[in-house]
């Protein structure tokens, strides 16, 4: 399992108004930031070890890749070909290359229908509740849905 990195942020549902005068109060909850919503689940028994290792490993590729959408502007300089970095930075974009193919290979190997799912909750870290809504599913198929596409995963990556 992942280690535990706690953090402390305002609750969800309490925003700063700023209409409104005087003091306002913001309830404060811990959470677990290093947890996504796979280890959650497997935490509660509702995964195996294997649909894990392999909802884990299609992250990682996904992060590595560089899929996730950006919010700002990147500003660092890529390092010129013939200085110190230029042949670590070419390693990089070549695992970030590999990691972009092997990601859509594995969702190719879950198939057009669970890849959906895999989606939406290993990779943007939507609950199950949300992505069934999403979907248009019935209220309490996420889980079984995406265990079977965990399923594929895990033949796709050798795990288990």
């Amino acid at each position: 399992m992942t280690a535990r990195q706690l953090a402390t942020r305002p609750h969800p549902d309490d925003r700063i108004d700023p209409a409104k005068r005087g003091p306002q109060t913001m309830r404060q909850v811990t959470v677990n930031i290093a947890e996504s919503p796979i280890a959650w689940l497997a935490a509660r028994g509702h995964l195996t070890s294997a649909q894990l290792d392999a909802g884990e490993r299609l992250r990682a590729d996904y992060e590595r890749a560089g899929l996730a959408a950006r919010v700002t502007m990147r500003w660092d300089a890529a390092p010129p070909a013939k200085s110190r970095g230029g042949a670590r930075a070419a390693d990089a974009s070549l695992a970030r290359i590999d990691a972009h193919r092997r990601f859509h290979a594995a969702l190719d190997a879950a198939g057009p229908g669970l890849a959906d799912i895999c989606w939406r909750v290993i990779c943007a870290g939507e609950g199950i509740a949300g992505a069934e809504k999403g979907l248009g599913w019935p209220a309490r198929s996420g889980k079984l849905v995406l265990g079977l596409a965990l399923d594929r995963l895990a033949r796709f990556y050798g795990v288990g």
